[in-house]
């Protein structure tokens, strides 16, 4: 079966085939959750075989690889697959391994190209950092929606450089909303749970994140579950929901609590068999069951379009892990416009909205703040509880867009617990905004892609600051955006004018 490539989807493939042809080894394409990366990977993959290459396409979970299959095997891709007892058909061209396995087992001598998925979770991987050392000679293309983990871009001896050299950025998540690839979200959020005696522990993402058997101590409690339950029913009756809990334990007393509501509920995890796990999802699919709850199981590589509401019922300080659950939810769907984030964990007055821009630069894992230096940003502005109505207002704004209640300023401002309120966010800023980082690694992006000095990235740095230089910013190049490309455009067509006028006043 033949397939068309998005217009972003192509520009991501031809960016991340490019920096390969410069001689690059490793590169990381990021696209957000539901934009199409395993796509886009096939039709990489279709190009590199049609050249005679061997590719193996690594994924970190049994049902990622199974998801994978049916995906090529929908398009016609014929592979074979490296994944304990399910190990069949190795002298395919293209090989779907489990990294657990490659990691026992190793790849095949005659690989051309390595594909990684949700590559996020290399920087953390001992077994993937051994395999990328090993196979160093390899090209890698990792795939990721949250690409800013810690140690993206750490060096390693043993690899000779970079985990991952460059960042491919092929749309964000504005992007794909503004133009119907992604339904936007709206947030309602109760007061956050007391974690005061919750302790910090490293997340996925490098990052401090809350202890996880604090974390259910913290949650699991009757009346903040019973508090789940009746503002479900409040905002988010009869729609298809899927439930993010601190642990199976607590996900199945949230369950409990649907069910003596009288909602069709269920629970899955990681114990159940392939068998059980493909029922629940199925009654689910087919809208018999209407809350689906879990840990961490559908957090990536799931996708049900058709679910409209989130329910985070999970503490967390990881954008990582914050993005990658709400992602779920973000798939359009015949009937669905936007989706509903019922957030009782407090996460989006930590974190922000989870569709505005992310700090899309690979991280270098030097040190930096506990609460990671590239979430700064996005801190700055994080939305307020309307003292009359609980509507969630950006920092700075003044006026509820809500009910049009102005608050007289004061020191301190009492809230309501439990009564949820809903998380709007500002306007999109203009590009000079952005952090200074992710600009100059654009601007050096593209001057290693003309042949220029990183001379010229330093000035139009500073042409793009109003005078200030980048001083004590990483020389990483990343992919230059559409707005960053188009600024370029901007300062040529304006120089070259400037010279047009300068002749024009010569010659007269």
């Amino acid at each position: 079966m033949t397939f068309e490539l998005r217009p972003y989807q192509h520009d991501a493939e031809q960016q991340a085939r490019l920096a390969l042809a410069r001689g690059l080894r490793r590169v990381c394409l990021y696209l957000p959750t539901g934009g199409g990366k395993t796509l886009t990977a096939t039709s990489i993959i279709t190009k590199a075989v049609a050249k005679g290459r061997k590719v193996v396409f690594l994924a970190n979970r049994k049902q990622l690889v199974q998801q994978t299959s049916a995906v090529f095997s929908h398009y016609g891709i014929a592979h074979g697959i490296l994944q304990a007892e399910n190990t069949r058909s190795l002298d395919a061209k293209v090989i779907i391994g489990s990294i657990d396995t490659v990691h026992v087992r190793g790849l095949p001598l005659d690989v051309g190209l390595l594909i990684i998925d949700e590559a996020h979770g290399v920087a953390g991987s001992q077994k993937c950092r051994q395999l990328m050392a090993k196979y160093n000679a390899v090209p890698v293309v990792g795939l990721s929606a949250t690409p800013f983990a810690a140690g993206m871009a750490k060096c390693y001896q043993d690899i000779g450089g970079p985990l991952f050299e460059e960042l491919v950025v092929g749309a964000t998540i504005r992007d794909l909303i503004a133009d119907g690839y992604l339904v936007d979200c709206d947030i309602y959020a109760p007061s956050e749970p007391d974690l005061a005696k919750v302790r910090s522990a490293k997340g996925i993402d490098g990052l401090l994140d809350y202890n996880q058997s604090d974390l259910e101590t913290a949650t699991d409690k009757p009346e903040l579950i019973g508090d789940i339950v009746d503002h479900w029913r409040k905002l988010a009756a009869g729609k298809q929901t899927v439930v993010f809990a601190c642990s199976i334990a607590h996900s199945k007393h949230i369950v409990e609590q649907f069910q003596a509501a009288g909602v069709a509920a269920e629970h899955i995890d990681y114990r159940a068999n392939d068998d059980e796990r493909t029922a629940i999802l199925r009654r689910f699919e087919r809208k018999e069951t209407t809350v689906l709850s879990n840990v961490g199981l559908l957090a990536e590589g799931w996708d049900c379009p058709a679910t409209e509401v989130m329910i985070l019922a999970r503490p967390t300080r990881s954008l990582t892990r914050f993005v990658q659950m709400v992602g779920r939810v973000l798939r359009p769907a015949n009937g669905k416009k936007r989706a509903l984030l019922l957030d009782h964990s407090g996460s989006t007055a930590r974190l922000g909205h989870p569709c505005d821009d992310l700090p899309l630069v690979l991280d270098d894992g030097k040190p930096k703040s506990s609460a990671g230096k590239q979430q700064a940003e996005r801190r700055e502005s994080l939305p307020k509880p309307c003292p009359a109505c609980k509507f969630m207002r950006p920092a700075g704004v003044h006026t509820c867009p809500k009910c049009g209640f102005a608050p007289e300023r004061q020191s301190n401002v009492e809230t309501i617990a439990g009564e949820l309120v809903k998380v709007v966010r500002k306007k999109q800023q203009p590009i000079k905004k952005e952090a200074g980082q992710h600009v100059y690694s654009q601007l050096l992006g593209y001057a290693v892609s003309r042949g220029f000095k990183a001379g010229w990235a330093y000035h139009k740095y500073a042409e793009f600051f109003d005078g200030k230089h980048p001083n004590g910013l990483r020389q990483v190049p990343a992919t230059p955006s559409p707005e960053i490309l188009g600024w370029i455009k901007s300062r040529q067509i304006a120089a070259a004018k400037a010279r047009q006028k300068g002749g024009s006043h010569a010659a007269a």
